[in-house]
């Protein structure tokens, strides 16, 4: 989870100083997605095993 919270401050440190559809930004975002993504996916997973 410490991922998802670095990715999302760096993200929206970088956000302030920046236009969001800057090109490293979208970046960031997208990174910070497919952190979400795989965390929902495994909590899905661990639903089912269960």
């Amino acid at each position: 989870m410490s991922l998802i919270e670095d990715a999302r401050r760096k993200l929206n440190d970088s956000a302030e100083s920046r236009s969001l559809t800057d090109p490293e930004i979208v970046t960031m975002s997208q990174c910070l997605d497919r952190l979400l993504n795989e965390y929902y996916l495994m909590q899905d997973l661990r639903s089912l095993a269960s």
